[in-house]
């Protein structure tokens, strides 16, 4: 399939220099499920003169979005307002998220998540699981059937969390390696080790973590860390000898290239350079971040340090499922910070991307548009009428245009959503108003 459309992607080594690269009359070509040929649509045309023909009238073609941090059990959480990390936590998730146990509930929440992330233009996602085997099964099974690429895993604690969400090391160890033999590398699924934070997990569960890493090939690890200072001090008084919250997750050897750990809020300048150091990344979760009152993000210092981060969503405190929206916020709060960068909207496509793609471990496969890319790709479209479809009108450049974007478009403005070039979701003409 050749598609027609307005193409738009980021391009760079890193985000000090990413830019744009645009064809406001562009040429992609499909096939396999990859990215064939890219280009001015009248040369990609002129080289494949009998391909199937799709043209996408007015918006932009952008590559799908990657969110390196999503809960799946938080769905229905999102707006529970008014308090800070602990207490929402006691208060509203961990209660939703015992839900869970009973299967019928969870698969049902599977779907409707899975849905969300698509309809929202995110393409690969790195997830945070369930504390239920069976409702963690029901998550890959979802994701398999749809040939969504998505990395998970069980989450476990063992302490400070509802009775009902504790397991025991020995209960732990046996369920992962379950799932990882049943899900790990089949189907577009990859496994990821996923403690729920520091604050809930033994020295023993640490250690089967760390184990279950040494075992298996190809896991990735994901956690949380330096959220917000109650947590953190809480932390300090589980783990005496520990030099700082990072170290808690290092000496269990769960620091290294596929480590993804969200927020990152307050780091010590050697947690930083130990992060640089170990090739790990953070999530970025400004919208969390912000509803949790947790604190803004120090940006400059992790890349002043060289450690890496890309976005996540962080749903259910993140407010949306949608990563433009998470890119807007990130614009916004580094401009409260006085040390904050001053992102462009090549720099805030870059994180929503390629930088996802990257900490995912697909650099090579996703997050832009070059020949041999999966076809993984987000059409935006305004509806009729709107703010938006105005602004795009107007827009001077394609920086001018993809700003208006991360400013005005969630998911209503996705008009459709290809993955591994399988059309995964198209609006309704029906939603039209």
């Amino acid at each position: 399939m050749l598609i027609r459309a307005s193409l738009l992607h980021a391009t760079g080594a890193g985000l000090p220099g990413a830019r744009l690269q645009s064809w406001s009359d562009g040429g992609l070509l499909i096939k396999n499920g990859r990215i064939a040929d890219v280009g001015p649509f009248t040369e990609v045309r002129a080289r494949h003169p009998r391909a199937t023909l799709r043209r996408l009238e007015g918006g932009l073609l952008l590559p799908g979005l990657v969110d390196t941090h999503v809960h799946y059990p938080q769905t229905a959480v999102i707006g529970a307002l008014g308090m800070e990390l602990l207490e929402w936590l006691n208060e509203v998730t961990l209660p939703t998220e015992a839900r869970f146990a009973d299967g019928q509930y969870a698969r049902s929440q599977a779907r409707l998540f899975l849905d969300a992330l698509t309809k929202s233009g995110t393409t690969r996602a790195l997830v945070f699981g369930s504390h239920f085997a069976a409702a963690q099964e029901a998550l890959f099974e979802e994701a398999a059937a749809r040939g969504f690429p998505l990395i998970s895993g069980l989450v476990t604690g063992d302490r400070n969390l509802l009775p009902e969400l504790h397991t025991t090391p020995a209960r732990a160890y046996e369920e992962n390696r379950r799932l990882i033999a049943r899900f790990h590398g089949h189907n577009g699924l990859r496994y990821a080790v996923s403690p729920r934070f520091a604050l809930s997990a033994s020295e023993e569960l640490l250690e089967v973590s760390g184990t279950l890493l040494r075992e298996h090939e190809g896991l990735f690890v994901q956690s949380h860390v330096n959220e917000n200072p109650r947590e953190i001090a809480t932390v300090a008084g589980l783990f005496p000898s520990a030099r700082d919250y990072l170290d808690v997750y290092d000496r269990f050897g769960l620091l290294g290239l596929r480590t993804v750990l969200a927020h990152d809020v307050h780091p010590r300048p050697r947690e930083l350079e130990r992060l640089a150091e170990s090739g790990a990344w953070v999530a970025h979760c400004p919208s969390s971040n912000a509803f949790l009152g947790s604190g803004l993000f120090p940006m400059r210092a992790h890349q002043k340090a060289g450690a890496r981060f890309a976005l996540g969503s962080d749903v259910g405190a993140g407010t949306r499922f949608s990563l433009l929206g998470e890119a807007m916020d990130a614009y916004k709060t580094q401009r409260q910070r006085p040390d904050g960068l001053r992102l462009t909207a090549a720099q805030l496509l870059y994180l929503a991307t390629r930088a996802g793609a990257a900490a995912l471990e697909a650099a090579d496969r996703a997050g832009g548009l070059e020949p041999g890319m999966s076809a993984d790709l987000l059409w935006l479209k305004p509806l009729p009428g709107t703010t938006l479809e105005e602004v795009l009108t107007q827009a001077e450049s394609a920086d001018h245009a993809l700003g208006a974007v991360f400013a005005l478009a969630r998911e209503e403005a996705v008009a459709a959503v290809w993955i591994g070039g399988n059309l995964a979701y198209e609006r309704s003409m029906l939603q039209a108003p």
